[in-house]
């Protein structure tokens, strides 16, 4: 049962909406409505079948004799009897006809470049996997990496799916208490890293973070160290060894073998409410028929497609759309190690025009802070060759969505906005860019195979355009199979709470076209005078004024509303705050009505962010209340942004008063 007294309160309108590009739909593998419909009600009427058919893309060393079953305890299972590897499919199976053919385009923050043919890729990735196999790793460990966007990641997350080992990625930019965290939870022996990462023009250290955890986990074996920025770092020869000596003399040879469908592939940490990471488990068959399956329609990709995913592999869209989606249909996808303001807001713009991207993939954060900076960046390069734009990570606000359209996609792509998690392992709900009518806001469509849900707290469908809670009411193959070590909580969290569906955690509306709208997550959500208001959508009023860049919505209590509506807002360069907190209330006022009238609003120069673009709302309720900062702050891009926020707060309360 879900703790709530009343649905989520549906505020924001929109009434925009843009047509699939007519020479983009004649080309695209689902090319109208009506087809997508047709294809989505198959699915509906018979999941297995329509996931049976899917299947055939991928190539099978022993062919399943069940599609799906699901036993007791929400244990789930698909393709059972199945056996295929991970690494054939994104490699092995494209030498015939794409040996030559680029797979990598990879770019430091520094300039040096390299790129990797499927030949190319092969030959280092069987280099690793023979590596492994010396070492000791067996299919009963868990490899973690804490690495760069480098070559050398990719290359060792497909060797461990090789050997049927799991894989472990530690987003480089953890501290070393929750790196340490992740390794106790996995019970990693093997660790591999880098002495360092180039990051705004520095050169930050990662070896001394695996160092200092090491201190807390003594069953660490090995540490291989990537020579990536030549800095200096400790080096104990009893454990630590360098990359080149790692795969010196090591055969480019190593045949794949077949792995169990159910076959555990990697286990990726996220957050949990309580501070404990939790170990989402993904396997083997499923995950990779969900990664390829949407990569293929929802990014329309194709034989001649350069493809980016700015994501970082240490997250789940890193996962499914830099490695297994678009490697396991055989397309050359762009790696890049930096940040996208080095050496200025140019640089994704830069890198487009350079390897002529045609299909783009990033953040609603990233656009907003490429708002900011104006259009005199993305107007020095040429974006011709772009024919699609895809967000990822959060709801975009729809001033942001109609920048990115116009301003990056020349009001001629199709931009596809999705919506998933780490936990369903693809991406659940985007438009098909052929078919989809696109609503600047909105995630519009399920993909095929997928029953979204907008339900009450009693697990009742509410009506059209009423908020709820987004569940999903059909298993589906890339969805996770439990929480490493602790399938109680996998039930208790995800099945118990609306019995018998998939709870998303989010608020969403659907709305007379069928269409769904992300309200953001239910933690996300303010009590204010007896109604449940989300913040993304106050957020995306704020960002609708021609002022503001971005802002961020956070309750505080408050004795008469039961929470006050905090603001935190970033302006456009240039833009002098004086005389706009009063506008900016009454144009919240004018937009969604009274009830979302900001009590309180701080301009900022930045909101606290962790280098993937999220932005960390927690620490923003610490500061809103007046409380002490609380929990890791060390996948922050900009710390500093805590303290002038912090000043600002107490600055405008002190005004107030």
């Amino acid at each position: 049962m879900v703790d709530s007294s009343t649905n989520i309160s549906n505020i924001l309108k929109e009434h925009r909406s843009f047509a699939p590009p007519p020479e983009f739909a004649k080309q695209a593998y689902i090319n109208s409505l009506s087809k997508y419909k047709e294809i989505w009600q198959a699915a509906n009427n018979d999941s297995e079948g329509f996931w049976k058919e899917q299947a055939n893309s991928l190539n099978w060393f022993t062919n399943f004799t069940e599609v799906f079953r699901q036993e007791e305890d929400y244990h789930f299972k698909w393709f059972l009897g199945g056996r295929l590897n991970a690494s054939y499919n994104c490699i092995d199976r494209h030498l015939p006809s794409k040996a030559d053919k680029v797979a990598i385009f990879w770019e430091g923050e520094p300039g040096d470049t390299r790129q990797l043919t499927y030949m190319d890729l092969h030959k280092e990735v069987c280099k690793v996997a023979n590596s492994f196999k010396r070492l000791g790793v067996t299919t009963d460990d868990v490899v973690t990496f804490y690495m760069p966007m480098v070559p050398e990641l990719t290359i060792g997350v497909l060797a461990c799916a090789r050997l049927g080992v799991m894989h472990n990625v530690v987003f480089a930019g953890f501290s070393a208490d929750s790196l340490t965290s992740r390794l106790t939870d996995a019970k990693s022996r093997f660790v591999v890293t880098a002495d360092g990462v180039f990051r705004k023009g520095k050169k930050l250290p990662l070896k001394d973070t695996v160092d200092a955890s090491r201190e807390q986990c003594p069953w660490l074996e090995k540490v291989i160290v990537l020579e990536r920025t030549g800095q200096e770092c400790s080096f104990n020869k009893a454990v630590d060894i360098t990359w080149s000596e790692f795969i010196e003399g090591s055969s480019d040879q190593c045949d794949a073998t077949g792995f169990d469908s159910e076959h555990p592939l990697f286990l990726l940490y996220t957050s949990g409410s309580t501070g404990k990471p939790k170990g989402i488990l993904h396997t083997t068959a499923g995950y990779l028929l969900g990664a390829s399956v949407t990569s293929k329609y929802i990014f329309d990709l194709k034989e001649d497609d350069v493809y980016w995913c700015t994501a970082d592999i240490g997250w789940i869209t890193g996962h499914s759309y830099c490695i297994y989606g678009p490697l396991a249909l055989g397309v050359t996808t762009l790696m890049y190690e930096g940040a996208p303001n080095t050496p200025d807001w140019g640089r994704f713009w830069q890198l487009i025009e350079k390897y002529k991207v045609s299909k783009f993939y990033t953040a609603p954060t990233a656009i907003r802070s490429f708002i900011k900076y104006g259009p005199h960046f993305p107007k020095q390069y040429d974006l011709s060759s772009l024919k699609l734009l895809g967000t990822v990570g959060e709801p975009i606000n729809p001033e942001a969505w109609m920048w990115y359209q116009e301003t990056i996609g020349g009001g001629q792509c199709p931009v596809v906005d999705s919506w998933w998690q780490t936990e369903t392992g693809s991406i659940m709900i985007a438009g098909l860019p052929g078919a989809t009518t696109a609503k600047p806001g909105s995630a519009t469509k399920p993909f095929f195979g997928i029953v979204p849900q907008v339900v009450d707290e009693n697990g009742r469908e509410v009506k059209a355009n009423s908020g709820g809670y987004l569940v999903l009411d059909k298993p589906w193959p890339s969805m996770m199979r439990t929480i490493y070590g602790d399938h109680n909580r996998f039930k208790a969290q995800y099945w118990e709470k609306i019995p018998g569906k998939y709870f998303t955690g989010d608020g969403a509306r659907i709305d007379d076209d069928g269409d769904i709208w992300i309200m953001g997550r239910i933690d996300d959500v303010l009590n204010v005078s007896g109604h449940r208001l989300s913040t993304m959508e106050i957020e995306s009023s704020l960002v609708s004024h021609e002022s503001v860049t971005e802002a961020a919505v956070v309750g505080k209590p408050d004795e008469l509303k039961g929470e006050a509506i905090c603001c935190f807002v970033t302006l456009k360069n240039g833009v002098d705050p004086q005389g706009l907190l009063q506008q900016l209330k009454q144009h919240v006022c004018d937009h969604i009505g009274a009830l979302a009238r900001p009590d309180q609003i701080i301009f900022t120069e930045a909101l606290p962010k962790t280098r993937s673009g999220k932005i960390m709302r927690r620490l923003l309720r610490d500061i809103a209340t007046g409380r002490e900062i609380s929990g890791d702050t060390s996948t922050l891009e900009n710390v500093a942004a805590i303290t002038q926020i912090a000043e600002g707060a107490a600055q405008n309360n002190h005004e107030r008063h």
